[in-house]
């Protein structure tokens, strides 16, 4: 995938501007956050079980080169095959390698962002190989030619009228007056052509929701049964994860699953949670023959012992990015790579750089709702904030943004100097205004002022405030204890 985060602000610009965008994000609100507040008030235990997948992840991150171990000697005893990749080329290599092996001239995959992560449809396609998403939105971007732009609603950005369009460009095999009016339509157009495709496929390919140590399985969490279908009927089943995915056992992925769906969907579980352990046994009526896991690295090693290790314990619900405001604003093909929303703006800079991803920590108001609907608990905003210091010291902010922290910097560390010049920015943009109230128009922030009034301060500085309130309390608090005194109180 093309990393187009160093553009952010244009993206963000170009986003606001596009209206079938805008009119598909109004949409998030009823089909994730209303249902998500729903599902979390049912289960009285939601914040406890929280804590519960938090302290999970902790340990096993800590204990992480033990239990991935565990994991492959419990694969190979299954029957499969564990591939290390320290690179999105190894591992991109590494499954190519595989699906030649395997004779595949057809592959079809179940939705996985690691796949995304690491560019794998374009380097299978480069070597003749059909590959074929079978996730709906998967399907519909594959066919727009897009990056997904959410993580769990691929296609979250693209209207019903835009894939109809699609599938009558795609689908020439159908009738032309066929109606596709309904999504019920549409879906049941896209089960059809894909439903050959599983038959005809020679390698499926999936990602994992979690790795098991204690068993050596693979767990897919799904709402249409594709991920079973791609992983059951051709003769070959590689499944691409990161290191992070492993967890102890199979009590652990279950305490984990509880809060997935729930933070994810609203749902208290998905419509289909998949277990799968090795390559097809003796008697078993189907299953793959071949089961290989391709493990990556891709910097998440690198995190670890570091300010953003917490980021590694992400199970990639999705909750942060549907409770943002500027991912609401502007969805997630702005950011410029696989991850959007708030863990993006860590991840990416992350995996990629901060010289590269530096614009994404700085696209947040802070209000912290994506840390307060985490899953995980993980501190978001606290990593963000981390970055945009690091970028800053490395030279990497823009120059009006590093020139006015210094101004700010310089007048901060002389309080003196700072109420002064405060006190007299008030009076002067209070007169400014002339008596309006707000500025249409302000040098220096044509940012704001371009797309909405910006009110002129009124009154007394908030530090004169505040120290008129000490002020008043102290004397209250003193005037308290002499009529103590008096009374014999305290004495």
């Amino acid at each position: 995938m093309d990393i187009r985060s160093p553009r952010f602000k244009q993206n963000a610009t170009e986003a606001l501007g596009n209206e079938n965008l805008q009119q598909a994000l109004g949409k998030m609100k009823v089909g994730f956050v209303d249902k998500r507040a729903a599902a979390r008030d049912r289960l009285p235990e939601f914040d406890a079980l929280r804590d519960q997948a938090r302290d999970i992840k902790n340990h096993t991150l800590e204990n992480i080169d033990f239990y991935l171990e565990a994991y492959e000697e419990k694969v190979i005893a299954a029957g499969g095959q564990v591939h290390w990749a320290r690179n999105a080329t190894e591992a991109r290599e590494i499954i190519a390698r595989l699906c030649d092996e395997a004779g595949a001239k057809m592959v079809t995959k179940g939705k996985s962002m690691i796949s995304e992560e690491i560019a794998l449809n374009a380097h299978l396609e480069a070597k003749g190989l059909d590959v074929v998403e079978t996730d709906l939105g998967e399907y519909i971007i594959q066919l727009r030619k897009e990056a997904p732009s959410h993580i769990i609603a691929p296609a979250v950005h693209v209207l019903k009228e835009q894939v109809e369009a699609d599938f009558r460009e795609a689908h020439t095999h159908l009738p032309d007056d066929r109606s596709l009016q309904e999504p019920t339509e549409l879906i049941s157009e896209a089960r059809a052509v894909l439903r050959q495709k599983y038959l005809d496929s020679d390698v499926g390919i999936t990602g994992a929701n979690f790795l098991i140590a204690e068993t050596g399985t693979s767990v897919i969490v799904t709402n249409e049964g594709n991920g079973d279908l791609t992983q059951i009927l051709p003769k070959t089943h590689i499944v691409v994860a990161s290191l992070e995915k492993i967890v102890p056992t199979l009590d652990d992925a279950s305490a984990i699953l509880r809060v997935l769906a729930r933070s994810a969907t609203g749902q208290e579980f998905s419509a289909y949670t998949t277990f799968s352990t090795g390559p097809k046994r003796t008697g078993d009526p189907d299953g793959p023959e071949n089961y290989h896991v391709v493990l990556l690295d891709n910097g998440r090693s690198a995190m670890l012992g570091t300010e953003y290790q917490d980021m590694l314990r992400c199970i990639r619900c999705g909750a942060c990015m549907n409770h943002c405001p500027v991912y609401g604003a502007i969805g997630g093909h702005a950011y410029g790579w696989v991850y959007p929303g708030p863990m993006g703006a860590v991840l990416t800079p992350s995996f990629i750089g901060v010289d590269q991803a530096g614009q994404l920590p700085n696209a947040s108001t802070f209000c912290g709702r994506c840390a307060d609907v985490c899953p995980m608990r993980i501190p978001l905003p606290k990593m963000m904030r981390s970055y945009r210091a690091k970028e800053f010291k490395e030279g990497l902010a823009p120059p009006a943004v590093r020139f006015g922290l210094d101004l700010w910097g310089f007048f901060a560390t002389k309080p003196w100097l700072y109420r002064l010049k405060t006190r007299m920015a008030m009076r002067f943009l209070s007169w400014m205004s002339r008596g309006r109230g707000r500025f249409t128009k302000l040098p220096l922030a044509k940012g704001w002022t371009d797309h909405r009034d910006l009110p002129a301060p009124e009154g007394r500085t908030f530090q004169s405030q505040w120290q008129g309130a000490r002020t008043a309390s102290d004397l209250e608090t003193s005037r308290f204890t002499s009529k103590g005194i008096e009374r014999g109180i305290g004495s």
